[in-house]
């Protein structure tokens, strides 16, 4: 007989979209190195990559619905391109990751950004390298907090 084995308490998936990866990817790098700093290993980290943030509330259901993870935190870059459609993207994309963790149980924290503006200059893409750093940074305080929550809940 086949079981599913529970999943460890540290184990956590990260989705990213990799539209403007060279700036998306500076979330992981900031992710890791925050949980690494709390005491977690970054090795009960999954790494999930999509070709973009409307990708991710999909992989991120079926992720859940597996149980093997305890939380999930998702991270994207959603442009103004002059067009209406980053708006709706980035609203469709958070909606659908908020109903993701209400329907699974399993939280769900989102890194996924929308500057108002953003030009392709070098000194624009820098700061938004380093942002990406810093938001994976306070995602990862959030989800160990989120963690911590949920064990206190189950021991009580």
């Amino acid at each position: 007989m086949n079981q599913m084995i529970p999943p460890s308490p540290q184990k956590i998936a990260l989705i990213q979209a990799c539209w403007h990866f060279d700036i998306v990817d500076r979330c992981r790098e900031g992710f890791l190195q925050e949980l690494q700093t709390l005491g977690r290993r970054p090795e009960d980290v999954d790494i999930f990559k999509v070709p973009g943030v409307f990708d991710i509330p999909l992989l991120a259901k079926k992720i859940c619905q597996r149980g093997s993870h305890a939380a999930m935190v998702a991270s994207g870059f959603v442009v103004d391109g002059g067009i209406y459609r980053h708006d709706f993207v980035s609203a469709t994309v958070i909606d659908a990751l908020m109903q993701v963790q209400l329907e699974t149980g399993v939280p769900v924290l989102s890194a996924v950004l929308t500057p108002h503006q953003i030009q392709e200059t070098e000194a624009h893409e820098a700061f938004f390298r380093e942002h990406f750093v810093v938001k994976g940074a306070e995602a990862a305080r959030a989800c160990v907090q989120v963690l911590d929550n949920f064990a206190e809940l189950a021991a009580a």
